[in-house]
């Protein structure tokens, strides 16, 4: 997938000199290129086979340059390893902190900022485990009930006095 990647990318560029605009139309461009790289990290082999002529022939300029990109820039190793996948993703957020965009600046930042190794955006709660005897707990529940069972209430009720109206 890695020559068929790298002869792709190259019939762009050719194709760019006569041409070509090979700017990416949408984000969907940069999907495509993204399943392509997950498919040959999780199956080299088939992922090799599915990208044929005819998949080639389909797949959008900018997508086929990005897909090598991808490939060339970090090597045949990251697609293999999610950890390495990992790193990949966040070299890019690194970078996309310098964007003139100031919306993609503050998402690549918050994205950084709410990995689990960085953990600025992460609620935390605590939970506290207190371990108690059965008869503790016995007691407890008991003293409860008792509470409960007993329902005076605290001060005596008189009963009300029964006021006629005058209008007989």
């Amino acid at each position: 997938m890695r020559e068929k990647a790298r002869a792709a990318a190259n019939a762009v560029s050719l194709l760019e000199k006569h041409g070509l605009d090979p700017r990416m139309d949408d984000e969907s461009e940069m999907f495509i290129a993204g399943r392509r790289v997950t498919e040959y990290a999780e199956d080299p082999d088939a992922a090799s086979k599915e990208f044929s002529a005819k998949a080639i022939a389909r797949t959008p300029p900018a997508a086929l340059q990005l897909t090598h990109k991808i490939l060339e820039d970090y090597g045949h190793s990251i697609v293999q390893s999610s950890v390495q996948i990992r790193h990949m993703v966040v070299n890019k957020l690194v970078q996309e902190t310098e964007n003139p965009d100031p919306r993609i600046r503050v998402k690549a930042l918050e994205l950084l900022g709410k990995m689990s190794d960085v953990g600025l955006f992460t609620e935390r709660s605590e939970v506290t485990v207190t371990h108690q005897s059965t008869a503790d707990l016995r007691e407890q529940l008991k003293a409860r009930l008792n509470r409960l069972k007993d329902v005076t209430p605290a001060g005596a009720v008189e009963d009300a006095e029964v006021v006629e109206d005058g209008d007989d």
